[in-house]
C-alpha cells in the first residue's frame, strides 16, 4: 500500500474509532421521549422557493443556488438545539427539511447544489461498506437526487457523482455543478435528498431532505382541489432519536462489529418529526385541506390513521395523479413513498384530530409501536364552519393504462439478504450483485418492460426505479419458499429455479389507491411482485427530451437507506 493510502486509512480508522468512543460515552445519555411534551410546537411551513421567474407576465426558467450547511436546529421546545446538515439559500435561512421548490410544468429549473459542510461528519459512518471517501483531502461527500424527477443522467445525482465542499474533490462519475431539471413530466410531488455512495443514510439522517412540487395550472386548476399556501401543505415526516445534549443519536456499533463496526440494517427513532418539529400541532379551519405527505424516514414505515375516524381522500401517489380519488381510513407509506391526500376537517366531530401511526418496525413483522412513535401530530379544529372553495372531484387525471402485450422484455429481479454466523445481516444485494458490477438491466429508451421482483428476504423492501414509472400488476406468494430460496442462492437464476412453479401461491390484491403510476412500491417478503415499467413520458406518449443513454446512467434500489448503502442498489443503463 502506498504511503498516502496507508496514511488515509489510518486517518479513517482513527476518525471512526473516535466516533465509536464518543458514541459509547453518550450511550446512556439518550433524551427520553417522555421528557418531550407532545403537540406543543406549531407545524412549520417550510420556506417556498419558486423554480421559475416571471418576465412580462410570462414564466421563464430560473437558476437557483442551494447550499448544504452545518448549523443548529430546534426540533422541540424541550430539546436543546441539534447540530444538523440543512439545505437553504444561506446558512441563516437553511432548514430541516429544506425549502420546498415549486416548479412549473415545462419551465426549466437549474440548481447549483453547493456543499458548505465541515471536514468531519456529525454522525458515525462505516468505512467497511462501499462508501464515497475523499482521497487525501478532508470533506463530507454529498450529491443531490431529485426523487421522481425525469431528467438527464448528469443531473440525476448518481451515487458516484459526489463532491466535497467547494467541489475540491469529486467522485468518479461527477459531471457538472449546475443541475438541469426539465419539469416536463406530469404534475406531481417529488422530493430531493442526498445520494452519496454509502453515506445516504447518515446524510439524510443529518437533515439533507426537502420537497419539490411540479405544478401545471391549466391541468390542475379545473380539478378544484384545495389550493393556496394555507390549504395546500407539504408534510415531510421522519423519525429521530436524540441525546440529552440535543444531538441526533445513531448507534455507533454495528450488529456484526467484527465485519461492519457501525452499519446496522435499519435505523429507528421514537421521536416523530413533521416539517422539522417533533409531534407538532396545526390549527385548521373546518374545511378541506390538501396534504402532500412524504415519508422521509431511513427505514420506518408509517400506517397513518386519524384517532377520531376522519378519512383520507387519496388523489395522487408518488408523482402522479389517480384517475379518481380513493377514500381511505388508513394509509401505509414506505420510506420515500408520497401520498397526496385531502382531509375534510368539517367532518370532525371534535375540536381536535390526532394523526396516528400503527405500523410495526421493521415492517411488517417487527416491534409494535409505543406511545411516542404511535403519535404523529395534532390538528386543532376551529369551531365555526366556513365557506369552503376546495372540492374533491369525482374525476382527476387519466393516464394511459398499462399494455403488457407491447412489452418485449421480461426481467427477474431478485432481492437477497446475507447473514453472518450469528445470523445477523451483513449486506443485501439485488440479483446477487454489488452496485459496482456491470449493469445487467439495459432497457431501450421509449419501450416498456415487465419486471418480476422476487423478495427472498424477511423485510418489505420499497423498490425505487430512477427515471422509470411503473404500474403494479399483481403480487403472488412463493410456495415452498425455502426450497426455492436454496436454489436461487446456488444458481442466482430464476428461470433455472422454475420461478413459475414456485410463484403459485395466493395473490395479494393491489390496493385501489396504488393501482396508478408509481416510482416506489412495497415488495412483500416471500412474494413475486409483477410490475409494468415505462421508459417514456406517461402524459404525452413521447420519448424523453434528453439523452438518457449517456453516463453516468441511472440506478434502481431499495429505499430503506441502510439497505441501499450496503448495497441493495444496481445500475440502470439505457440504450437506443
Amino acid at each position: 500500500m502506498a504511503r498516502m493510502e496507508r496514511n488515509l486509512m489510518l486517518q479513517l480508522v482513527a476518525m471512526f474509532l473516535m466516533g465509536v468512543i464518543l458514541g459509547t460515552l453518550a450511550e446512556d445519555e439518550l433524551f427520553a421521549t417522555t421528557d418531550m411534551e407532545m403537540f406543543v410546537d406549531e407545524l412549520p411551513d417550510m420556506p417556498r422557493i419558486p423554480g421559475f421567474d416571471v418576465v412580462n407576465g410570462v414564466p421563464v426558467s430560473k437558476s437557483l443556488k442551494i447550499g448544504m450547511f452545518h448549523k443548529k436546529w430546534k426540533f422541540h421546545r424541550d430539546l436543546p438545539p441539534t447540530p444538523v446538515f440543512a439545505y437553504g439559500t444561506s446558512k441563516r435561512t437553511a432548514t430541516v427539511p429544506g425549502p420546498t421548490i415549486e416548479a412549473l410544468h415545462g419551465i426549466d429549473t437549474y440548481v447549483t447544489w453547493q456543499n458548505h459542510l465541515p471536514s468531519q461528519h456529525i454522525l458515525p459512518w462505516d468505512p467497511t461498506i462501499p462508501t464515497a471517501i475523499p482521497s487525501a483531502k478532508k470533506g463530507i461527500p454529498t450529491v443531490v437526487h431529485l426523487h421522481g424527477g425525469i431528467d438527464e443522467p448528469e443531473s440525476d445525482g448518481n451515487a458516484h457523482s459526489w463532491f466535497t465542499a467547494g467541489f475540491k474533490e469529486r467522485g468518479p462519475a461527477w459531471t457538472k455543478k449546475r443541475y438541469h431539471y426539465l419539469n416536463f413530466q406530469q404534475p406531481g410531488n417529488l422530493w430531493y435528498h442526498d445520494h452519496a455512495m454509502g453515506l445516504t443514510r447518515v446524510n439524510l439522517l443529518a437533515g439533507l431532505i426537502g420537497a419539490y412540487i411540479i405544478r401545471h395550472p391549466p391541468v390542475e386548476a379545473p380539478l378544484g382541489l384545495p389550493n393556496g399556501d394555507e390549504f395546500d401543505r407539504a408534510l415531510v415526516i421522519f423519525d429521530r432519536a436524540f441525546r440529552s445534549n440535543g444531538s441526533i443519536y445513531m448507534n455507533s456499533s454495528g450488529n456484526n462489529p467484527s465485519i461492519h463496526p457501525q452499519w446496522q440494517p435499519e435505523y429507528f427513532g421514537d421521536a416523530i418529526i413533521v416539517n422539522g418539529k417533533a409531534w407538532p400541532h396545526m390549527i385548521v379551519r373546518r374545511r378541506k385541506y390538501r396534504f402532500r405527505i412524504i415519508n422521509a424516514s431511513n427505514a420506518r414505515f408509517f400506517r397513518f390513521y386519524f384517532m377520531n375516524d376522519l378519512e383520507f381522500f387519496h388523489v395522487a401517489s408518488d408523482s402522479a395523479y389517480h384517475e379518481q380519488p380513493v377514500k381511505l381510513r388508513e394509509l401505509l407509506l414506505a420510506p420515500s413513498e408520497i401520498a397526496d391526500v385531502v382531509v375534510d376537517f368539517s367532518k370532525s366531530n371534535s375540536d381536535q384530530a390526532i394523526l396516528a401511526n400503527d405500523a410495526p418496525y421493521p415492517y411488517p413483522s417487527g416491534d409494535p409501536v409505543n406511545e411516542a412513535n404511535g403519535k404523529v401530530m395534532k390538528f386543532i379544529v376551529k369551531k365555526h364552519r366556513e365557506v369552503d372553495t376546495g372540492r374533491i372531484p369525482k374525476k382527476l387525471i387519466k393516464y394511459p393504462s398499462p399494455d403488457v402485450s407491447g412489452s418485449s422484455v421480461t426481467r427477474y429481479i431478485a432481492m437477497y439478504e446475507y447473514t453472518s454466523a450469528i445470523d445477523e445481516p451483513t449486506h443485501l444485494f439485488i440479483n446477487g450483485k454489488s452496485y459496482d458490477e456491470p449493469a445487467t438491466e439495459k432497457p431501450k429508451v421509449g419501450t416498456t418492460e415487465v419486471w418480476n421482483v422476487i423478495n427472498l428476504t424477511e423485510d418489505n423492501h420499497p423498490l425505487h426505479i430512477h427515471l422509470g414509472l411503473f404500474v403494479v400488476l399483481d403480487q403472488t406468494e412463493l410456495v415452498n419458499l425455502d426450497e426455492f430460496k436454496a436454489c436461487m442462492l446456488n444458481t442466482n437464476d430464476a428461470i433455472k429455479c422454475q420461478v413459475n412453479k414456485y410463484s403459485s401461491g395466493k395473490k395479494t390484491k393491489v390496493p385501489a389507491h396504488e393501482k396508478g403510476w408509481k416510482n416506489v412500491y412495497k415488495m412483500t417478503p416471500g412474494y413475486v411482485t409483477k410490475i409494468f415499467v415505462r421508459f417514456f413520458y406517461i402524459h404525452s406518449n413521447t420519448s424523453y427530451r434528453f439523452d438518457a443513454t449517456v453516463e453516468p446512467g441511472y440506478v434502481y434500489h431499495c429505499h430503506i437507506l441502510d439497505h441501499e448503502d450496503n448495497v441493495m442498489m444496481r445500475p440502470l443503463k439505457f440504450v437506443h
